[in-house]
């Protein structure tokens, strides 16, 4: 039988590969999608970018700070030593961006549809829509980036 550590850590390892690699990947499938302005390829990716989304990312992301607060706790941590505290307030960041960020998905998805189904080119709505998608993107990118490295060197921050 595996030790309580060994499998949160294990849950928790493969639980922030799956958050950030699937919200690294579904960000660049998006992007590319958006990059061939073609709407009924916009509209396809976006689709199965947003379910990709709701389930990995989802569901990765609500996995993680469960098995992080008990690994913590296993381990001997105190939940508010400065680099958990650190990565909570960034996690929280990453979050707050990722869940408009899916909206955004969605409409933009929505609207390129639409722009299929009529045959006309992708509007201003489209436009900003992908402009505000790609500026939160950044935010939680570099939030669960530096998470990753407070995990790994677990500095006194104050």
């Amino acid at each position: 039988m595996m030790e309580p550590y060994f499998l949160l850590k294990w849950a928790h390892v493969l639980s922030s590969t799956v958050l950030f690699g699937f919200g690294a990947g579904t960000a660049w499938y998006f992007w590319n999608a958006h990059l061939s302005g073609d709407a009924g390829t916009i509209a396809k990716v976006g689709r199965m970018v947003v379910r990709a989304d709701w389930i990995f990312t989802g569901g990765s992301g609500i996995l993680q700070p469960i098995s992080g607060v008990l690994l913590a706790r296993v381990a001997g941590y105190s939940l508010t030593e400065s680099w958990l505290v650190a990565a909570y307030a960034l996690y929280a960041l990453a979050f707050a961006c990722w869940a408009p960020v899916v909206w955004l998905q969605i409409r933009a998805t929505e609207l390129a549809e639409q722009a299929a189904e009529l045959g006309s080119p992708l509007g201003l709505d489209y436009r900003r829509v992908i402009r505000w998608w790609f500026a939160l993107g950044w935010p939680a990118f570099a939030g669960l980036t530096a998470t990753f490295w407070l995990m790994i060197a677990r500095p006194q921050l104050w």
